[in-house]
């Protein structure tokens, strides 16, 4: 039997190798919004082992929704050059197929990066961010402002702004980012949502905004290019948003053309009780998936090769997201195709040493 893991998929007009993703992860590493070398080794080396589908980190639409001053995005000219630089990379030494992440960082936004990285400025400026409500994160964090109806409206031409530049750069696939606390995300939850007009309060009107804005991009786009959402499927928190809800926005988003859920969970709160081991995640993709019919991506300590063939072959997810388990072994695809007897794209620079067959030692 071949593997499930190394079977192919499609997306509208977008032909997916194998079921292997490789998850947005921030990297600290832009100058001004801008891809530097840094993005160009990093994901031209996570690719050339032969993932289906390799993730831009969360790249975002307006200079003050990014989270960090070293954080990715796609505002500008340079921006779209930098971004191209990469995918140009990707489409001429790899097989993998190119995604990007499109986020707006609301009230988590305007912090100072983790590192100071390179030559990277430290302790570079920051802003005030803004959020549905004057809500900040946590004690210590700015209070953000308010969006109004006309700064809602402006955030929402960013993300089909960015969408388009994605488009004309290369990007296959776009993720609209509606996790991890991040701004679509703080409209959803009612922890961070205590707005009184018609996007706040109800279900309905808190899943007003992030539908119209994945309406708005969903159009902007080509019927071929496929467009998805990554979301939080639950707070983690009594009273925060939960996987009822989640349900109920998944079946939204498919009316209204989406074609994937990338389902991770938790990032709204500093009072989430989350308990990680591996997979813990994959219930929520199986949940919605099972709900909506939706493919969904499953994300959550899945680093076993065959924990991840179990995923895909039971059917609680269409594809499994790793990101830690890349940055520790770049090649984890040639492990997984070792296991599970499955084909992976090897660069023919590097095949010398994809045949060598490295022995395991015994168990005692």
């Amino acid at each position: 039997m071949s593997a499930s893991l190394f079977a192919p998929f499609s997306f509208r007009s977008v032909d997916i190798p194998n079921r292997i993703v490789v998850s947005p992860m921030c990297q600290y590493s832009a100058i001004d919004g801008t891809a530097s070398d840094w993005h160009l080794v990093n994901l031209g080396h996570l690719a050339l082992s032969g993932p289906g589908l390799v993730f831009f980190e969360a790249t975002h639409v307006h200079p003050e929704g990014r989270i960090s001053p070293h954080c990715l995005g796609l505002y500008s000219d340079e921006n779209e050059r930098g971004i191209k630089r990469v995918v140009d990379f990707l489409k001429t030494w790899s097989k993998s197929r190119i995604g990007i992440q499109l986020s707006h960082a609301g009230r988590k936004g305007g912090t100072q990066p983790p590192f100071a990285a390179g030559d990277l400025p430290i302790d570079p400026p920051l802003w005030q961010p803004v959020a549905p409500s004057a809500l900040a994160y946590d004690e210590g964090w700015a209070q953000p402002r308010a969006l109004d109806r006309a700064g809602i409206a402006g955030v929402i031409a960013d993300f089909v702004a960015a969408a388009k530049g994605a488009q004309r750069v290369g990007v296959e696939v776009v993720e609209l980012h509606f996790a991890h606390g991040y701004l679509a995300h703080q409209f959803l939850s009612p922890l961070s949502n205590r707005r009184d007009d018609e996007y706040g309060g109800s279900l309905e009107n808190r899943m007003r905004f992030p539908l119209e804005l994945f309406t708005a991009v969903r159009a902007a786009l080509p019927a071929e290019m496929p467009v998805g959402v990554r979301i939080s499927a639950t707070d983690f928190v009594d009273g925060g948003w939960d996987l009822d809800a989640s349900i109920a926005l998944v079946r939204k988003l498919a009316e209204r053309g989406c074609d994937f859920v990338d389902v991770s969970a938790g990032g709204l709160s500093p009072l989430q009780k989350i308990h990680p081991a591996p997979g813990y995640q994959v219930g929520f993709a199986k949940a919605i998936r099972a709900a909506t019919g939706i493919p969904t991506i499953a994300v959550g300590m899945i680093v076993d090769p065959e924990h991840a063939e179990q995923i895909v072959r039971d059917g609680d997810a269409d594809f499994v997201a790793l990101a830690r388990g890349f940055l520790r072994e770049p090649r984890w695809v040639w492990e997984a195709a070792d296991m599970l007897g499955g084909e992976s794209f090897v660069p023919p620079q590097y095949q010398r040493g994809r045949q060598i067959a490295i022995p395991k030692p015994s168990p005692r």
